[in-house]
């Protein structure tokens, strides 16, 4: 289980790869015998008439193909959302689970603003598992950005194998069928399922060509199958509700596949941070990792913003995240460490929702020690928390409001900032 596999690098590249000799057509995509007695099928997470720079597919080829199943049947309902709520909130972290459960009977929603009906929107997950998938999972409202917090996850899926870590993100696209393998006894973390147009890079602007999160540290994996005559139950998520079947084979079949329609990894280690070394510090969004955008510029279904171990020497300068209201909603977690904008209550594997306009920043511990503060240049090190931010409101989910994570009085945090107005 803890072979490694190789990898290719780079981010929405036109990989091709094999895991036989042979199995791949040449100067055809749909040839009228594929080689090897294989099938052929295309995957598109993306409409097939969006400018080229923006499409996403990949062609497959393999033992079966995937329309040969049985019909679906229910498995369980929507998860209930508690409506609209203007105030701010935060969760501790969720519990391991005591009774046997893998990673997709271990998801929880905590917020959402969409259910995959419509290409827009996200929801946002907990999960909390104690063992392997023996069954197969697939996502037909969005593409899953999963962001392990405790525990190393190995995912199988169609076009090969991925090892994540805690510190790593993966991104598995819309429809792709995976099986999640656990690495380590227990698993726990995050999950954002991105409803609308696929994550890609942000555009630099004046960065300029380098900065940030570099294409060539996403890694993709290489063709890899499974040759299973074995009934094999299979998941699938489908406008926020769970259905299931049952084959008489694994899915995980593809033999050989071309395309840049991929699942993908990146060690948040690797990106770049940029900061201001003379005074202020910059807006947020120099910490995006991914953006998935609207048809509007610069308004993001989501985006993907971490804020990793970094140096800070402004002068004169309030270093932690300033007091701030937005237009956007941000939803953070905490993979390790301490944020540097909360002094305590703020958990790794813990969540927090400042959503429309809300009024935010650091509590008071934070605010009087970095008004107090020694500016002299330092290390924010031995932390990582990253936010979800959506242009739509975020709904809290029952469970959310009613589960026994959410932290009552969070807003005592603000409460001591009193006046320090001076004539």
């Amino acid at each position: 289980m803890d072979t490694a596999h190789p990898m290719l690098s780079g981010f929405g590249n036109e990989f091709a790869s094999e895991a036989v000799p042979g199995a791949l057509p040449q100067g055809r995509n749909s040839p009228q015998r594929p080689a090897l007695g294989l099938y052929a099928e295309q995957f598109s997470a993306t409409p097939f008439t969006v400018p080229r720079r923006d499409s996403r597919r990949t062609w497959m080829y393999r033992l079966r193909p995937s329309a040969n199943h049985p019909p679906y049947r229910k498995l369980s309902g929507i998860q209930p959302l508690a409506g609209a709520n203007p105030n701010r909130l935060r969760w501790n972290p969720m519990a391991l689970p005591d009774a046997p459960t893998d990673f997709a009977a271990g998801l929880v929603t905590m917020a959402a603003n969409a259910t995959g009906a419509t290409a827009e929107g996200v929801s946002i997950h907990l999960y909390a598992a104690n063992r392997s998938m023996e069954r197969i999972f697939w996502n037909a409202d969005g593409e899953m950005l999963i962001v392990p917090q405790q525990g190393r996850l190995r995912l199988a899926t169609e076009l090969g194998v991925l090892d994540v870590a805690p510190g790593a993100i993966a991104v598995i696209p819309r429809g792709l069928r995976f099986r999640v393998e656990l690495r380590d006894k227990t698993a726990g973390g995050y999950v954002c399922e991105n409803h609308g147009g696929v994550f890609r890079l942000p555009d630099l602007g004046p960065i300029g060509a380098n900065g940030l999160a570099n294409p060539r540290d996403f890694l993709s994996p290489v063709a890899w199958f499974e040759e299973r005559d074995d009934p094999t139950e299979v998941v699938q998520k489908f406008c926020g509700e769970l259905w299931g079947t049952t084959l008489d084979h694994s899915p995980l079949d593809v033999v050989a596949w071309h395309g840049n329609c991929a699942p993908y990894t990146y060690d948040l280690d690797r990106f770049n941070t940029i900061g201001s070394i003379s005074f202020d510090h910059p807006d947020p969004s120099i910490f995006t990792v991914l953006t998935a955008p609207t048809d509007t510029p610069g308004r993001a279904n989501c985006d993907f913003v971490i804020f990793p171990p970094r140096w800070m020497v402004a002068e004169e300068t309030f270093r932690p995240p300033w007091f701030h209201r937005n237009i956007m909603n941000e939803c953070m977690g905490l993979i390790r460490g301490v944020y540097d904008g909360k002094a305590d209550g703020f958990l790794p594997g813990g969540l927090s929702l400042h959503g429309l306009m809300s009024a935010h920043g650091p509590d008071l511990a934070t605010t009087e020690r970095a008004m107090a503060a020694n500016l002299a240049p330092h290390k924010i090190d031995g932390t990582l928390a990253f936010m979800f931010e959506t242009s739509q409101v975020l709904l809290p989910s029952r469970f959310a409001m009613e589960g026994g994570l959410l932290q009552t009085g969070y807003d005592a945090v603000w409460s001591g900032l009193g006046k320090k107005f001076t004539r």
